[in-house]
Parts: structure tokens; sequence; C-alpha cells
């Protein structure tokens, strides 16, 4: 508790020095204390951003968490690249700590997802999880602030751990404040009577301010969790001792006779106190407090001194390097039957599942009774078992974010929102946890995940089941989106993203599922051999133009993926030898070197996609290339997409006005041809 103490007064006195943006524990140094001496190696905790006193409980030193708020170049967390007391961690000697961000209460689902990952992994190899002197179960503690818990993803946290009785503890830190905003202001109970409407959850509500208190209920809660396997919440009242940030400071908001309420749950004088009713010394003590000042000021000093960032490493750690380079396998074996794309995803979950005991499936519908709305995992469940193939609630945030937990205990989880119009509610967990949690870990916690999605318009689907989200998925930055176009592709990509070790995020478009589209027959492929696999980032020709043709400038490419590949297909039959078609296959990472290569050889580009066409992503494509290719070009770079509209209409008539088609690409092409 000194040496907490000692940190945040030596921080505010050095503001100009502590020039990020950083909480501290004032307050609630017992509760986080008391929580991290009864922790083991074989342990999870997620901590939120004003845990550092529960982070020097776990063994980080202060001039470890001082690299942190200084931002500089030996952070041990993560370079320089995330704000003070935002750690993560792997290792033996201690609680391994996940990549969480500051997003308020964004870290309960993530972390549920290990305890999910854990309760698994105890079906199936109980043994190995054990670990230390008596052999103990790991168990999960998820810290948050009372605030938080009015967040929507931490209620989905809780019915899941709560329907599943998973091994973890959620620690609620209350302090009666949000910023500036008090309790009785944002919630009508707090964490303690909240939890009462999630049968299955035990809790307990303690003065997180007495240290001795918080010892004996955390030792408690921590050995009955690990020997019962149930999860539990421990909602822990303590003061507000600091300010809320460096940068929002008490003084903006707060009254004195609030100030002075707060100060009387002091911890420290709290355990001080206590020390000398059993007898320590004064001078004991004393020289405890002196010893924390000398300590920490020669800390601060050796964190001051420390380098900055070498900016050459700005760009590490984005992704870490996929095992798949190379196409190999067969995609056309002779004596398979040509399938639908739906049954080519279908046979490659079953291939990775039967080769893969960490690959798990699940998420709305999946499970046995129906095997997905478009029955791309029927019979799934009866072969691999309920454990493996599951149905989960309506929770997209839950289904996409838990794939972080589970990721960090080794699993595999390949994951389906049901419809691309519904992933919006995962994207906070997309792009808060999964998308940066590689790079802002320093490579430590790469996501493995598969979320499959399928996408499009598929004949009077309506507005909010043929949306197309590419763009917006696009604007991400540390994932990776796949698109193909056909079953063979479906079958090479979909292996190549479950074996990459990032995130990968896989579009499937109804429409060419079955081929029930008009003109959608060749999506329809020979079943490739179990081995087959495509890099992601590699496309494919899908139609060569005439070599005559293309020396004499009379022809144009056209550079699209899904359905754009099938009006592109039909429309160029109207123009015999004269257009060659590019099946881009990734979104990300792109093609580029086939795209460029194949716009200077033609001079004409048309980029064809279904989604609504201003500031989509085609349209940035289109000013890329324009730059890259601008002396060979002939022509502007031509972008053809849905109209601008806010939804595809219900109405099949409607529906066909809105999208390109055969037709209309036809017309594009004719005016390229001959601009």
């Amino acid at each position: 508790m000194c040496l907490a103490k000692s940190m945040a007064d030596t921080y505010e006195e050095n503001r100009q020095t502590c020039k990020y943006v950083h909480s501290t524990s004032r307050g609630h140094e017992a509760i986080q204390l008391a929580t991290a001496f009864n922790l083991l190696p074989c342990d999870y905790v997620s901590p939120y951003y004003r845990d550092e006193s529960m982070l020097l409980g776990m063994g980080f030193s202060p001039y470890e968490l001082m690299l942190q708020l200084l931002a500089k170049g030996n952070d041990i967390f993560t370079g320089g690249r995330e704000y003070y007391s935002h750690p993560n961690y792997r290792g033996d000697d201690k609680p391994n700590i996940i990549h969480q961000s500051s997003a308020t209460g964004m870290q309960a689902i993530p972390t549920t997802g290990i305890a999910q990952g854990i309760s698994f992994l105890e079906k199936i190899q109980s043994e190995k999880l054990r670990k230390g002197p008596n052999a103990e179960m790991p168990v999960v503690v998820c810290s948050l602030g009372d605030a938080s818990v009015t967040e929507g993803e931490v209620s989905e946290a809780f019915q899941f751990a709560a329907l599943h009785q998973l091994p973890i503890i959620y620690l609620v830190q209350d302090n009666g404040w949000g910023i500036s905003v008090t309790s009785a202001e944002a919630r009508t109970n707090n964490a303690n009577e909240m939890i009462k409407g999630f049968k299955g959850i035990k809790r307990i509500s303690i003065d997180g301010s007495d240290f001795a208190q918080s010892y004996e209920v955390m030792k408690n809660v921590v050995d009955e969790v690990r020997k019962e396997r149930h999860p539990f919440l421990v909602h822990s009242r303590v003061p507000l001792l600091g300010h809320h940030t460096s940068g929002v400071r008490k003084e903006f908001y707060r009254t004195d006779e609030d100030l002075a309420k707060h100060a009387l749950d002091d911890p420290g004088p709290k355990l001080r106190n206590k020390l000398l009713e059993i007898g320590i010394a004064e001078e004991t003590i004393a020289e405890i407090e002196d010893a924390a000042a000398k300590e920490i000021t020669h800390h601060f000093q050796g964190a001051t001194a420390a380098p900055e960032p070498d900016p050459a490493t700005v760009s590490d750690h984005v992704f870490i390097p996929t095992p798949i380079t190379e196409e190999t396998g067969e995609r056309e074996p002779a004596g398979k039957e040509k399938v639908p794309m739906v049954d080519a995803a279908l046979f490659a979950i079953r291939e990775i599942m039967e080769d893969h005991s960490e690959a798990l499936l699940y998420g709305q519908d999946v499970g046995r009774r129906l095997g997905g709305v478009f029955r791309e995992a029927a019979t799934l469940a009866e072969q691999f078992g309920d454990h493996r193939v599951f149905n989960t609630a309506i929770q997209e945030a839950y289904i996409i974010g838990s794939t972080v937990g589970m990721s960090a205990v080794g699993l595999k989880p390949i994951v389906e929102v049901q419809f691309a119009d519904y992933i919006y509610p995962g994207l906070n967990q997309l792009v808060t946890e999964i998308s940066k949690s590689c790079y802002l870990s320093c490579g430590k916690f790469p996501v493995q995940t598969l979320i499959r999605v399928p996408i499009g318009a598929y004949g009077g689907g309506g507005p909010y089941h043929s949306g197309c989200v590419e763009s917006t998925l696009l604007t991400i930055k540390g994932i990776k989106i796949v698109y193909p176009s056909n079953s063979a592709d479906m079958k090479g990509l979909l292996k190549a993203a479950f074996l990459d070790p990032n995130p990968v995020v896989m579009l499937e478009h109804k429409g060419l599922y079955w081929s029930k589209v008009p003109g959608t027959e060749e999506a329809k492929n020979t079943e490739p051999s179990r081995d087959y696999i495509i890099p992601l980032g590699k496309g494919n020709i899908v139609l060569d133009a005439d070599e005559d043709l293309i020396e004499s400038g009379e022809t144009c490419c056209i550079i699209t993926y899904g359905m754009g590949v099938y009006w592109a297909k039909a429309a160029a039959k109207n123009f015999e030898g004269r257009v060659e078609i590019i099946d881009l296959r990734t979104l990300f990472p792109l093609d580029e070197q086939l795209i460029i290569a194949t716009v200077k050889k033609h001079g004409k580009c048309l980029i064809l996609t279904e989604e609504q066409q201003d500031n989509s992503f085609s349209e940035a494509l289109a000013g890329r290339i324009s730059k890259t290719c601008f002396r060979f070009l002939d022509a502007p770079v031509e972008v053809m997409g849905a109209l601008n509209l806010p939804a595809v209409p219900m109405n099949i008539v409607l529906e066909k006005a809105m999208l390109p088609n055969a037709e209309k690409v036809s017309e594009r092409i004719e005016q390229l041809l001959t601009a």
C-alpha cells in the first residue's frame, strides 16, 4: 500500500513528466492486493485501468509499471503503445493477462471467453490444466468498475457465465463514481443487487477498504471457485481518493465534502491503525513507509531515464506470420462430384474438426437441431458432440468477443454471425479487442479466430438479410477479410483462414451457397482434396482476354469478387475476348500485384461491387489504382456498385433496380471500351 501511495504521489508531483493520461489505485489498494495475493500462476486475470495495486501484488515491479506510464520502449507489456495499467502477460511465474482495451466493461466478454475455454478444456483434458504443488485448477478474475456493469456487453458475459457455470470471479470495485456521474444518477442498483437477476452466479458485498476482510473473502471465494467451478461476483465498496484520470481531475467536479467523506475510508490509514492495534511498532511502520518512498524515487528516476521506443518498430506485430503461403493440394481431383458452396464449407469444417481437436464451432442455431439456418453446419453436432458444436443466445458481441479468451487458452474457435446485417452489435469487440490484441500485446496475444458471416442479396431477402458490410469491416485494421465466389475457393480459403494465427472474417454470399440465383451455376465446383489450401491474399484470373486484342488495345479488365464475378462473366459474353476478369477472393490482404499488373496490361478498368458505391472499398481501390497506374491508363478507373440507398428493398423488382446485374455491367463495359 505504501508503494502504491508513493507512486500516486510521485506522479502527481511530476505531472509534466507523467504527461500521458493515467489513473491510480488510490482508495482501491486493499481489495486489489487481497485479490492478487490469492491468485496462482495457473490463473488468468483481467485488471482494469485502475488496478496498479493488483499488478504490484502479482509481482510486477513499480519500475515495470512506470515504463508503461511513461510509454517507454522497454515497457514489458506493450512497448510504449498502451496506457498505464493496461498490462498483458504470458508466463509461468504469474497469472496470465490477456490484452484488453480501455473501452469500459469490454473486457468482460473476452475474459469470460477464457473461462469458457477453460471449462471446455476441463471436459477433454482436465489433468493438463492442473498446475502447482497441489494440482490446482485455474480460476479467472475479471476486474470491473461498478459504472461498467450498465454496459450491455457486461450483461452478455454474466448471462453466458451463469448459463454455463464458468469458473470466473467478477470483481466489481464500486467507488460510487463513473467519471463525473454518481451512482445515483446512473444506475438503479449496484452490481451486488443487479446480479440477482442472473441465476447461478453467487455474490457477496464487502468493505473493500478493509484489507483483512478483503483478504479473507477473496481467499474463500477463490478457493470455492477453484474447487466448485461456478461463477461468483464480489461487490467491493471502496473510496475514490485520486483523480478519475490525470486529465479529468477530482477538483473539476467533486466537492470538498465528498472528498473528505471518501478519505475516511482510505485503506492505508485503516491498515496502519490495525497494525498498531495488534502490536506492530510505530517505528517499524515508519521504516516501511520511508523505504517505500525511497524505492519509488529510485524506480521513477530509472523509468524516466529509460529510452523511448524505436520509431522503426511502429508497424511491428500487426499480424504474426501465417504458415500458409502457397496453394497446395488438388483443386479438381478425379472422381469427385461438383458440390455447392454451402457443402464445400460444411465439408471443410468437418475435416478441420476431425484433424484439430482444439477446433470448436458455435453461434446462433448452428447446433444439433438445425445445423445452421442455411444448413451450413448440418450433422456436425451429431459427429463431434454438443460440447464442440453448440448454439448460443442472440449475442453477437459475445459470439465474437469470446474468441479472444478462447484463443488465449489455445483453442481455435470458428463462430458464426447469422447474417451480415447483424454483425454490428459485435463490432465493438471486433474493433476494440480482437483487432488490436496482437499489436498492443507486441505479438503475445494474437487472436486466432475464424468468423463466418453470410452476406449479400439473394432475391427478396429484404433490408435486414441482404446487406453488404465489407467496407465497414475493411476500415478495421488488424483483421483479414476473405470473400470466396465458388465452392473450390470456399474450401481452400476456409482452411487457410482457420490455420491463420490471426483473426479472419469470412464473408460467404448467400446467393451463391446453393447456386439458386440464376447465372450462378458455375459457383459449383468439383470438391477439392482434403489437403487443398489457398493462401490468403491471392486473387484469381477467372476469364482471360484474347492476347491479340490486348495487343491492339481493344480490351478492359474487371476487378470484382463475390456475386460480381457472375455478373461480370455473363456480361463478358457480349464482348468475346475483350474482357479479363479478376476475382479478388481476399479483400485484405489484397493481391495488389495481380491488380496492378492486370490494369497496366489493359489500360481500362472497371471495379464491380454489390455494395452501395459511394465511399466504398471499391472507390478507395479505384483511387489507389489511379495513382499507381496513372501513366498506363487510357480512361479513368470506373466503379460500379449498388445504388446509394440505406437498405436493400424487400420487393424483388425494387431489389433488381438497386443492384448491379449483367445487363447493367454490359452497358458499362460498352462505355469503357469505347472511351
